[in-house]
């Protein structure tokens, strides 16, 4: 298929429903101006709102609004008190001891204590919880034992000698792991609830959290409505009533609601408006970098990729970034060349060995490479692409396959399908070729190196190494220079075995209404809803 006319194709389609859309929908009424309720667009549902099983974008946004970890992030993307007032560290750098505020309370008026915390950290590294970030806690003195069913979960570092103070041990200094409790995989859980409901504790309702505002309603389909938390203990601060996170997957119908005023804030812009809406929307339109890469993933557990190094070098030397991020894309979106985005804090990406060629001697030798896998224009690889529903993954995937059939003649279709079905067949493996994204969750490279290590619950490509895996251990152990020198040696090393293939990272692009006070813009692309208000 010809790259231009399949744009073309895509563009008319989005019109046309941006039209029907428009036309359906321009009557209206905004609420009135001085409702104090936040609409804020969310992009795809979220999976879950429990804080130790969540994992998409959408669930971190609503869960830091309603939950409060032992520490917060600062407007800049650094590290502030949360829950926690102060904190202390011991001289040789392995126990932290953490002192709790004594007014911060849950929802329902119960005390919050140290115990909620270590519960909850516990609950985290359990087997039994299956969660996905299990092994952030992976400095914790036996948490990676306890995660590989080796140890009981009581014997994590953890303890709450009295009801203000937790005291974490760590097996060896680790200079990320203050920022990482900014994460809701670490936020505290109401034990009475759990042990009431264990089966929908967290669901919208029934929810009782810590944060400022409190889940209470769920649309699926629609919206999460969180209300304001009388009883968090910074409340006087708060200025919204409410927040409303609408879930539009499709970009385009977001802007559209923008425009007839049934948002406040978007997730995200559609492709290629962004000049455009800088005219047109003046003051309105937010842009910043942000730490996340979007990939697609190999399967490495299953043909055609399994032990195919030569394959997944000539798929990703194919991929016309530079192509893809100015006309596919065209809106600040930077090509990636590494796993690891530029901008993370004191760390230098590495590169694709091949970046440096030119555009003919990369052809050239990704279709050698192709070849040595056993394929050719006679006997072309045949394979499917699965993504997540939404004009702007259609669109990528018709300009990577089109240049996957252009350089190496390889035959890919692709299947688009709801968020949770895609995340289903990853999971069940039931696809070797798929899109996927990753966020960091704390300003450090680890975030993203983490992800690829052997055993990790999100490591989608099931990807292990072992010389990998030790630089990453090696790293942890270490600080400075040194642990910056071994973090990179383990991002060389996924960049020759290509896991998966980084396509461009992320800027973070939001339209915010002229009512919404107080929106400011960081790396990590978190705005809490607690610091907002509406004019």
């Amino acid at each position: 298929m010809n790259l231009r006319r399949g744009a073309v194709i895509v563009a008319l389609v989005a019109a046309v429903l941006w039209a029907a859309w428009y036309f359906t929908t321009r009557e209206t009424q905004a609420p009135p101006e001085d409702s104090q309720e936040l609409r804020r667009g969310n992009g795809t549902e979220p999976d879950s709102i429990d804080p130790q099983l969540a994992r998409m974008e959408s669930a971190m946004t609503i869960l830091r609004d309603c939950y409060e970890g032992l520490v917060s992030m600062a407007p800049d993307g650094g590290t502030i008190a949360g829950a926690a007032e102060s904190w202390s560290t011991s001289e040789n750098s392995r126990t932290y001891t953490f002192r709790l505020r004594n007014d911060a309370r849950w929802s329902n008026g119960d005390p919050l204590v140290a115990e909620d915390f270590a519960f909850a950290f516990r609950r985290l590294v359990d087997p039994k919880t299956a969660s996905q970030y299990a092994l952030m806690l992976e400095p914790v003195v036996n948490a990676t034992d306890i995660v590989a069913g080796r140890q009981p979960p009581e014997k994590l570092g953890v303890s709450a000698p009295d009801d203000a103070t937790l005291i974490v041990q760590l097996a060896e200094p680790t200079s990320y792991f203050l920022a990482m409790l900014s994460h809701p995989s670490t936020f505290p859980v109401h034990r009475p609830t759990l042990a009431a409901r264990p089966g929908d504790f967290a669901r919208p309702g029934v929810a009782v959290t810590n944060g400022a505002f409190v889940p209470t309603d769920w649309q699926i389909g629609s919206h999460i409505i969180a209300v304001r938390n009388a009883r968090y203990w910074n409340d006087a601060a708060t200025r919204l009533l409410s927040v409303r996170y609408v879930h539009v997957a499709d970009p385009q119908t977001e802007l559209t609601r923008f425009r007839a005023g049934d948002l406040d804030a978007t997730y995200t812009i559609p492709p290629g408006e962004l000049s455009r809406l800088e005219r047109e929307l003046p003051g309105q339109l937010h842009v910043a970098p942000h730490v996340g890469v979007y990939y697609y993933g190999f399967a490495l557990d299953l043909p055609p990729f399994h032990d195919a190094g030569a394959l997944r070098r000539a798929l990703a030397m194919a991929v016309d970034r530079d192509l893809l991020t100015t006309q596919v894309l065209g809106d600040g979106e930077r090509p990636a060349y590494s796993w690891v985005p530029p901008g993370v804090a004191g760390y230098e990406p590495q590169a694709f060995a091949w970046a440096g060629l030119s555009r003919e001697a990369r052809i050239a030798e990704a279709r050698r490479l192709y070849r040595e896998a056993g394929y050719s224009q006679e006997k072309p690889l045949k394979v499917e692409l699965r993504t997540s529903k939404s004009p702007l993954h259609d669109r990528i995937a018709l300009a990577v396959t089109a240049m996957w059939k252009e350089m190496l003649g390889i035959e890919v279709s692709f299947r688009s399908e709801d968020f949770r079905v895609l995340k289903q067949a990853i999971d069940a493996r039931e696809t070797a070729l798929f899109r996927g994204s990753w966020i960091g969750d704390y300003n450090d490279a680890y975030s993203f190196l983490q992800v690829l290590k052997g055993g990790f619950g999100i490591n989608l490509p099931r990807y292990r190494n072992d010389s990998y895996d030790r630089a990453l251990s090696a790293a942890s152990l270490a600080s400075g220079a040194e642990r910056a020198t071994l973090l990179a040696a383990a991002e060389r090393q996924v960049l020759e075995d290509v896991p998966l293939i980084p396509l461009y990272f992320y800027v973070s692009k939001h339209l915010v209404a002229p009512r919404v006070g107080g929106w400011y813009d960081n790396v990590m692309n978190v705005t809490y809803s607690k610091d907002l208000s509406l004019n």
